[in-house]
């Protein structure tokens, strides 16, 4: 599934011994999903060529060109990819085969990357990164190393595919610098405190404590660090918070929604300063929709077909705030 031992040793690289002496018996306690075959000979099946185009720093992650592979070529590699279906996050060109994934994860990175520290030179962890769209992102805006962790290993495929291609490229080099591990938050040592970013976007609200989550996110900080928190918020005071009694959009594990004001005093408590609220959205259809590349139920599916203010359950439509703060000095 992943190479304990570069992984273990790219950790011990950043200054992260403490997590490096853990990790091979957190990966070896890891149970493969029963479809990992069956991603593992997609990737296996995947053309890789040679290209010197790799874009880390536009709408779409792109790895070549159209003119890296000819129709035949183009077709196996669409095939392949097409195997670890549903995409989730992107958009992707990868030798002239456009991923349109479900969200348009470009957008919210416009929503973000304006109100950031530099990430120039900067170690950064990605919480929930899913398929690795935003770390890629973040490596294109000049992070030194980005280390994403999300347990869903479908998602780990989806990485090493695209790791693949640019593992076959003239910037394989980008792969020092970059990596995903099949963990969860609780695989953080506590007390690292050795990051200068930490990334946790659309995980807050799938934690039943989320106090907890906040204070692992800060552990994992250097003092001074800065936290980039992305989640669903609720309109209200700074006593409002809706515990949706069931489902949430469809969603089984939404446990709390705070308000903006609820959410930001979360941060104090949790030993944050300088919080602020960067930005709030309204999710849009169009920001969030099914596609070729993830042909299931989706946010239009979700929503009240009479009222798109409310949930299919009569909750608030997903908004979704960007929050930052730094760990106290």
């Amino acid at each position: 599934m992943i190479e304990a031992s570069a992984a273990q040793e790219m950790l011990s690289e950043a200054g992260l011994g403490g997590w490096a002496d853990r990790l091979p018996d957190q990966l070896a306690a890891l149970r493969p999903h029963g479809d990992w075959p069956r991603w593992e000979a997609a990737l296996a099946a995947m053309p890789r060529p040679f290209t010197e185009r790799v874009v880390l720093d536009a709408d779409a992650v792109a790895v070549g060109d159209e003119a890296s592979l000819d129709a035949d070529g183009r077709g196996r590699l669409r095939e392949a990819l097409m195997a670890l279906h549903p995409w989730r996050k992107g958009p992707w060109r990868l030798h002239g085969v456009t991923i349109d994934s479900e969200w348009r994860s470009d957008w919210k990175w416009a929503r973000v990357a304006p109100h950031l520290a530099p990430l120039e030179g900067r170690r950064v962890l990605d919480v929930g990164c899913g398929n690795g769209y935003y770390a890629w992102r973040m490596l294109g805006a000049g992070a030194a190393q980005v280390i994403g962790i999300d347990p869903t290993q479908l998602f780990l495929a989806q990485f090493q595919a695209v790791a693949g291609l640019v593992a076959a490229s003239s910037q394989a080099m980008l792969l020092q610098r970059i990596l995903h591990l099949p963990l969860g938050i609780e695989a953080v040592p506590p007390g690292l405190s050795a990051f200068d970013t930490v990334f946790s976007m659309g995980v807050l609200y799938h934690r039943r404590s989320p106090i907890d989550h906040l204070l692992a996110l800060r552990d994992a900080l250097r003092p001074g660090g800065e936290l980039v928190l992305e989640t669903l918020v609720v309109e209200g005071g700074p006593d409002t918070v809706l515990v949706p009694e069931g489902r949430y959009a469809r969603m089984r594990n939404v446990w709390f929604i705070p308000s903006v004001l609820a959410l930001e005093g979360w941060l104090r408590r949790a030993g944050f300063r300088q919080v602020r609220t960067v930005d709030v959205n309204v999710t849009q259809v169009e920001e969030q929709r099914a596609t070729d590349w993830m042909r299931f139920e989706s946010l239009a599916d979700f929503l009240d077909p009479a009222d798109r203010t409310r949930t299919i359950e009569g909750h608030p439509a997903p908004r979704r705030a960007v929050v930052l703060g730094n760990r106290a000095e």
